[in-house]
């Protein structure tokens, strides 16, 4: 299975947990760090279009902002999944390919679900990305998510090795609508 990381992180290099989850798996899969790429926001649309029609599966990593992405994100979005390539009625080049989001959202756990201060669990925040995946025909499969960034040293390797299996696990399982 071809796997291509699209890590959408604007200092990686002074992010704790995001820079531990990519060491992990350094050199085993294609890794694209999209702000060192595009520092301008100056998205190349046909060579992130090249790079996702030869994937099988492809992650979305990033920090939860706002309840949200990254801009650079948003932005690469409505550049690189344009009408008559990534959906429409010529538009299937992603069709039946995974998409796989990898989300860090800064607060514990406990402050998202119904009873946190937040009110809203992570995958009711990431529905707009579930309605994406549903537009362009990708398999959306249950996002690796990846709570605090309070994390010892332990437990953060620990939370490593997890993303690590679980982004080369062969057989991921889709998230349900309602889940």
């Amino acid at each position: 299975m071809n796997i291509t990381l699209l890590v959408f992180h604007p200092d990686i290099n002074q992010s704790k947990v995001n820079r531990k989850l990519i060491e992990t798996i350094d050199g085993e899969i294609e890794t694209r760090l999209l702000y060192e790429l595009y520092p301008e926001g100056k998205i190349d649309v046909k060579k992130e279009q090249k790079i996702l029609e030869k994937t099988d599966r492809f992650i979305l990593q990033f920090p939860m902002y706002w309840y949200s992405s990254p801009a650079l994100l948003k932005e690469w979005q409505d550049k690189v999944l344009t009408y008559g390539w990534a959906y429409g009625s010529n538009g299937n080049v992603l069709r039946g390919k995974e998409l796989v989001l990898v989300v860090s959202p800064g607060a514990s756990s406990s402050n998202y679900s119904h009873e946190g201060i937040f009110k809203y669990k992570v995958t009711e925040l990431l529905r707009p990305f579930q309605a994406t995946s549903n537009l362009i025909g990708t398999r959306f499969i249950k996002p690796f998510i990846i709570h605090g960034t309070q994390l010892s040293d332990n437990e953060l390797s620990k939370a490593a090795q997890d993303y690590k299996d679980y982004i080369m696990n062969p057989k991921l399982v889709e998230l349900d609508t309602y889940e």
